[in-house]
């Protein structure tokens, strides 16, 4: 704990936490006293962080694709309010072709802001909590890492990738008190998940689904909240499918 960290405080770095999943989980880690230091290429992430429940948050701009940029925002959290114990990777971009038309370009933004920047940030968040004797990291993967989605090679593939990095992590870092999981969410009603999803063609993604719907922000939010408290301690290397059966068809 640095001197700056008030005792039994947790402090949560959250990617992407300008909208979407990571705002809610964010909000879901805010309420509940942690010291939240959201961050995001959205300039908008200083003002939202700022005005989430309680005190103690800190909003980051900042291009994690950048490999220098991880450390600088872990050095930055650990100034603000002390040494993280959670790291939520939750900043992504989904970028559809078919696999015969995906130019390189969008290939590649995938993999740097899905796969690279997640472990730039588990990286510098690792060595610290490492050193702490203490870490939560969970990483949000997709169904689309485990079952083939039509237009989503790359996106698949940087997901899949997620999933093997998480298990090769949380197998290094156990035995420092540092747990690593990924969450593999089906679709989530998000602002943007719902305009992605619209219409006849979420009606079908939705029947495909045994529950029959979508899942929720604050549905994700919670599983996160799990993997990151005490209590699953004993969890690590998971890979946690959050998809109402879609999975098991």
């Amino acid at each position: 704990m640095t001197e700056n960290q008030t005792p039994g405080r947790h402090v949560a770095v959250i990617t992407g936490a300008a909208s979407g999943i990571g705002y809610e989980v964010a909000t879901y880690f805010a309420t509940r006293g942690a010291s939240v230091v959201g961050v995001d290429l959205s300039d908008a992430v200083v003002e939202l962080m700022s005005a989430l429940p309680g005190d103690g948050h800190l909003g980051i701009a900042r291009d994690l694709t950048d490999p220098a940029a991880a450390q600088q925002v872990i050095s930055e959290a650990i100034a603000f309010a002390g040494t993280p114990t959670i790291l939520v990777n939750s900043a992504g971009v989904a970028l559809l072709d078919k696999a015969v038309d995906v130019p390189a370009g969008r290939w590649q933004a995938t993999l740097d802001v899905n796969l690279s920047a997640s472990f730039y940030m588990a990286q510098a968040a690792g060595r610290a909590m490492i050193e702490a004797g203490y870490g939560r990291i969970i990483n949000l993967a997709s169904q689309a890492g485990v079952i083939g989605l039509d237009e989503h090679a790359a996106y698949a593939a940087s997901k899949a990738a997620i999933i093997g990095l998480t298990r090769v992590l949380s197998k290094e870092w156990a035995p420092s008190g540092v747990t690593v999981n990924a969450v593999s969410p089906t679709v989530v009603e998000t602002p943007l998940g719902k305009a992605a999803w619209a219409g006849e063609k979420g009606e079908r993604a939705k029947a495909e689904i045994p529950v029959g719907r979508f899942a929720q922000p604050s549905e994700i939010a919670s599983l996160i909240g799990y993997l990151a408290s005490e209590d699953a301690a004993m969890v690590t290397g998971t890979n946690v499918l959050i998809d109402g059966g879609r999975t098991s068809v």
